[in-house]
């Protein structure tokens, strides 16, 4: 339910907000505190705050999702689209992405917790933090 309330906030404020930057920006920086922090403390202690911490997460992450739809497009010159959405997605969204469970799981044994499922949480955490700062850093270099 976050993903698709998250996909029409996004639709609303695309015509609202002509600057894409911007747009990128609305989700990105709550993101960087409220997605890390539903995996800090909700997901090891509090079962109801966690259900809304994960609809605020999938809402703000799915909005960046639903983003490129507008904004890949632009970036490519008409003959290339298709090959340039195409290496985005795949490549930055199935290759680079997806090692994320990878590096989580093998951050998860290094992680202090007093159980398995803590040590989880806390190294999603990190991985969620680390995600958000280069997705924010990264958007001050989008032309």
């Amino acid at each position: 339910m976050g993903g698709l309330v998250g996909r029409f906030v996004l639709a609303f404020l695309a015509v609202r907000i002509v600057s894409r930057r911007r747009l990128l920006r609305i989700f990105q920086l709550p993101g960087l505190f409220i997605v890390p922090l539903v995996f800090l403390y909700p997901a090891v202690s509090n079962l109801e705050l966690l259900k809304w911490g994960v609809f605020a997460a999938g809402m703000l992450t799915v909005a960046q999702f639903s983003f490129w739809g507008n904004y890949l497009p632009r970036m490519y010159p008409t003959y290339l689209r298709g090959t340039g959405e195409s290496f985005a997605a795949n490549v930055g969204g199935r290759m680079f992405g997806t090692s994320a469970a990878f590096v989580t799981t093998q951050l998860a044994n290094v992680t202090p917790g007093t159980s398995p499922s803590m040590k989880l949480a806390y190294a999603a955490a990190g991985v969620a933090l680390a995600v958000y700062a280069i997705g924010f850093l990264s958007s001050f270099h989008l032309p």
